[in-house]
């Protein structure tokens, strides 16, 4: 499998209203893995040093997780390292990408930590930590008890600043034989359980929604003890996790509310973990769907403790129609009235990612079909003086011609880069662009 990494020359600017971003990176280094091809991209930095990691996988369904370093804000790009020890245990999918991030240690270079799905005897979390730039990976650790039957994944993991990883996932263990050792803590997005919601349960298919739970851990040197938070989770969709500089943990997922609807709810913590609140709603869009549309929220905080909170969903009226919403939550309790996110116009915009940058700007990205093209796409939020999102230009990342999808975006000293995939399934790679 072949993977390549690009710093593009250029973003081109769709024609919609706003300033286009200008591009600033024009050298384009490439990162190989011999007969692999490229997927999953995820991403973090600090001051100039950017970590990229992704799933490399083989010809024969065998896939690994790696990591590339740069030292000079993405201008160049180390040879890869595999994160997993054991060779071709890694599980990914577009919705179920390794998450990395990085943890500051005074004048040396960060430490790495990678959270992964695995699959051998079971379905695995693990987390793995680098202490010397990404060069080597010590062993890595499974969160959830041994011997948790049935299926996990679609995890998402932030880090606080003591180096703590964060990390929640979507756990099938409820359609298998319980698990010894793990602790419950089971709440419902609006309200507790109670007879009228096992009723219509019954009636509209939210009973196997109840089996599937959204799982907590935190791994900071201690042995990790998981906990499941709340059950009726909607299982394939990935969870966003973000924390506060104030040491609170922030999450979004999608949820099974009763007829089947499939809505963002979110929890939050204001003591690292501890104790979370009950969950909120974040909007009553009320898309009703008999199965998992795979397609997940994404979250950011700013430097302010705001939370930015970005999902796809499906307009019914007049007809079926996809789109991209946004708001946001300042006490981590309520949200701002959805806003739609204008896109590059087709029916279905998918796979949406947020970041606040350095600059203090929110940016949004996602993918969608452009004339037969799977396009991904960069878009700029600002705020006028009531709060309200204005939205500046869209940038389309690479070539209208080639495939580009799952982008993810990152804030370095030297600007803000756009990660994404390129190409054809089983022929494409990862590509950079700055701006």
């Amino acid at each position: 499998m072949r993977i390549a990494l690009f710093i593009a020359a250029s973003l081109s600017a769709v024609a919609v209203a706003g300033p286009p971003v200008a591009a600033v990176r024009s050298e384009e280094p490439t990162i190989d893995v011999p007969g692999r091809s490229s997927q999953t991209p995820w991403a973090a930095a600090e001051g100039e040093f950017v970590v990229v990691a992704f799933g490399a996988e083989t010809a024969q369904g065998k896939a690994d997780v790696f990591v590339a370093v740069s030292r000079d804000g993405g201008a160049r790009f180390s040879e890869p390292v595999r994160v997993n020890a054991a060779e071709g245990e890694a599980r990914l999918g577009g919705e179920l990408p390794p998450r990395v991030g990085l943890v500051a240690r005074g004048r040396g270079e960060p430490e790495i930590v990678v959270a992964y799905g695995a699959k051998t005897q079971a379905t695995e979390i693990r987390v793995a930590r680098s202490t010397d730039g990404g060069r080597t990976f010590a062993a890595s650790r499974a969160l959830q008890a041994a011997g948790a039957g049935g299926d996990r994944g679609w995890h998402a993991m932030a880090l606080d600043a003591r180096g703590a990883a964060h990390v929640m996932w979507l756990d099938h263990r409820g359609l298998a034989a319980r698990a010894p050792g793990h602790h419950t803590e089971t709440a419902k997005p609006g309200g507790g359980p109670d007879s009228r919601h096992m009723e219509q349960a019954a009636i509209d298919g939210v009973a196997m929604a109840e089996r599937s739970g959204l799982y907590y851990a935190r791994d900071d040197g201690q042995p990790p003890a998981e906990r499941e938070l709340v059950k009726g989770v909607c299982y394939c969709c990935k969870v966003a996790m973000a924390t506060t500089p104030d040491g609170g943990v922030y999450a979004a997922w999608r949820h099974v509310f009763p007829g089947s609807v499939r809505d963002i709810a979110f929890i939050a913590s204001s003591n690292g973990g501890q104790r979370f609140d009950a969950p909120a709603r974040v909007s009553i869009d009320n898309w009703h769907l008999a199965g998992c549309p795979d397609d997940g929220t994404a979250m950011t905080v700013d430097a302010h403790g705001t939370a930015h909170v970005v999902w796809p969903t499906v307009l019914s009226v007049p007809d079926p129609e996809g789109a991209l919403f946004y708001a946001s939550s300042s006490d981590g309790q309520s949200f701002t009235t959805r806003v739609r996110i204008p896109t590059l116009g087709s029916p279905k915009p998918m796979h949406p990612q947020m970041l606040a940058d350095a600059a203090d700007r929110v940016l949004v990205a996602w993918d969608e079909v452009v004339n037969g093209v799977r396009q991904a796409a960069v878009r700029r939020l600002s705020f006028d003086e009531a709060g309200q999102p204005l939205f500046g230009a869209t940038l389309r990342l690479g070539s209208p011609d080639t495939p580009s999808s799952y982008p993810f975006l990152v804030s370095t000293s030297r600007g803000t880069l756009a990660i994404y995939v390129a190409g054809e399934a089983g022929a494409s790679s990862i590509r950079v662009e700055g701006f």
